[in-house]
């Protein structure tokens, strides 16, 4: 059976806007299971992006109540606001809040930074914020879709590629973060840049995502940059220097 170009099209783009819009996901579930027993991180990686991949399908067949929750519930001011600005609000302010205390907890000393939970106690606990923040990525996520292409196949294998790629990446992402610091850091000042723009968009503010986006990449170029720079350097330090001996 031979595809409609537009479908391949259609696929195509919308896999490599959900790779785009699951990059902030991905980089607050690697950053969560940090928290939990190193043996236990993967684990806590991939059935945070399963949780993710569910909730993108479920939305996808509940279409009909996905698109009742953008009407008007009620009116506040002059501003009217559906379900969705509710969502999107709530998990803005839960996205900053964690993002903030991360921050807190990543320039405490390592030893008062640890849980002192069971490790399967603090692995349940990670799964259950992990699930809460997927809830709102995954709602933006299929709204993304949903605006973009009305054929189901093409939306659900779409968002069901864009996460099995962030699942073999998520190791990768996980190393390097955490070999970093100064990029853990940079990770969560974006999920505070990103909770700030959900709570905007809840309150009716339209913020266009290029703009957000655009000064992530930036930024992140800049930091990339700046690490290349100071490894040169180190490895200039380190090369050993032969002095010539005149006799």
């Amino acid at each position: 059976m031979e595809l409609p170009l537009e479908w391949v099209g259609a696929f195509l783009a919308l896999t490599a806007l959900e790779l785009v819009l699951g990059i902030d996901n991905i980089v607050f579930i690697t950053i969560l299971a940090s928290r939990v027993e190193r043996r236990l991180q993967q684990r806590a990686r991939l059935v945070g992006l399963s949780l993710a991949l569910v909730m993108r399908v479920a939305l996808l067949f509940s279409i009909s109540w996905l698109m009742g929750l953008t009407s008007t519930l009620f009116t506040v001011m002059g501003n009217e606001f559906s379900g969705s600005d509710l969502i999107l609000g709530a998990g803005g302010l839960f996205l900053v809040w964690k993002a903030v205390h991360e921050i807190g907890m990543s320039l405490e000393p390592r030893e008062s930074a640890e849980s002192s939970k069971p490790a399967s106690a603090a692995l349940m606990m990670t799964l259950v914020q992990i699930a809460l923040v997927d809830v709102v990525f995954s709602f933006d996520s299929v709204i993304v879709a949903v605006g973009l292409v009305d054929q189901l196949p093409v939306m659900v294998a779409a968002i069901v590629v864009a996460v099995l790629v962030m699942m073999i990446s998520s190791e990768p992402i996980a190393n390097f973060v955490e070999s970093n610091p100064s990029v853990r850091l940079l990770a969560l000042s974006f999920l505070v840049l990103i909770g700030s723009t959900l709570v905007m968009e809840g309150l009716g503010f339209h913020v266009p995502k290029g703009y957000i986006y655009f000064a992530m990449a930036f930024s992140l170029a800049v930091q990339l940059l700046d690490m290349w720079i100071g490894k040169r350097g180190q490895m200039t330090l380190n090369r050993p220097r032969f002095r010539r001996v005149v006799p």
